[in-house]
């Protein structure tokens, strides 16, 4: 087997195959992805979605065919809504919290249930697939209060690409995983005055290395994971926290996405 997909809620992707090794980003439920290398009990893998390359434990691995793979990686996708969704899986009806930016592939357009290899899931009773579609500033500010956690990209812990990576999937703008390399697409907005809900701030230190990025909700607002996902003021300046009464994150540019 040369490729899976993640059936967990999510899985950690590590810099290097040990349980102690820094973690780097997360494969959420439904992500394929490539296996380029392997040991006694981890493998190397590079996700599909957004080509980042780590370990992950081997016994997360499902056993699954290349057709069933290929078959998943070409099929329309449903997104995951922020913040979470519940499945249930048969037998059993054991159930499971999917986080949001999470994939699924529906049997069919009027289905609530599908599959992955020989499981068949459902999504538990009383939700709803086809709502109204929401705007980016909505879908972050359901992450609010969200923990910080360097790699992550779940409500139960996120970093500040990671929050802006999953916001936009939801809203269907794919976007790499990193701040450094999300500041590379979209084009310049001249001014803090001309920023939109849904544009992305970017934040460097003193060496001009981008560190951070928040996510603009217009008037003058920012929605950002630092410490927790968190709704500051911000300017031409920066980031200022009223809390702390100073600036906390130096302005380097917004990009329209």
């Amino acid at each position: 087997m040369t490729a899976s997909l993640c059936t967990f809620s999510f899985i950690p992707l590590r810099s290097e195959p040990s349980e102690c090794s820094e973690l780097i980003s997360q494969l959420l439920f439904g992500d394929t992805y490539e296996i380029v290398d392997s040991n006694d009990n981890w493998v190397e893998v590079i996700c599909d979605f957004d080509g980042y390359r780590g370990w992950i434990d081997k016994k997360l691995v499902e056993q699954l065919s290349a057709s069933e793979i290929e078959q998943w990686r070409k099929s329309e996708k449903w997104i995951v809504p922020a913040p979470s969704v519940e499945i249930v899986c048969e037998p059993g009806k054991q159930q499971q919290v999917v986080p949001a930016g999470s994939c699924i592939v529906f049997n069919g357009q009027e289905s609530n249930s599908f599959c992955v290899g020989s499981k068949e899931y459902y999504l538990a009773p009383g939700y709803k697939i086809n709502g109204k579609k929401r705007g980016v500033e909505e879908i972050a500010m359901s992450f609010v209060n969200s923990p910080y956690l360097w790699g992550g990209k779940t409500f139960m812990g996120i970093d500040c690409s990671g929050f802006s990576q999953i916001v936009h999937r939801i809203y269907g703008n794919d976007i790499p995983r990193d701040a450094s390399k999300q500041v590379e697409i979209g084009r310049t907005v001249d001014f803090v005055e001309e920023a939109k809900g849904g544009d992305l701030a970017f934040f460097d230190n003193e060496e001009g290395v981008i560190t951070h990025v928040g996510i603009c909700l217009g008037g003058g607002k920012i929605i950002h994971a630092s410490g927790s996902v968190r709704v500051d003021m911000f300017d031409h300046i920066g980031i200022f926290n009223v809390g702390k009464n100073s600036y906390s994150h130096k302005l380097r540019v917004i990009k329209r996405i």
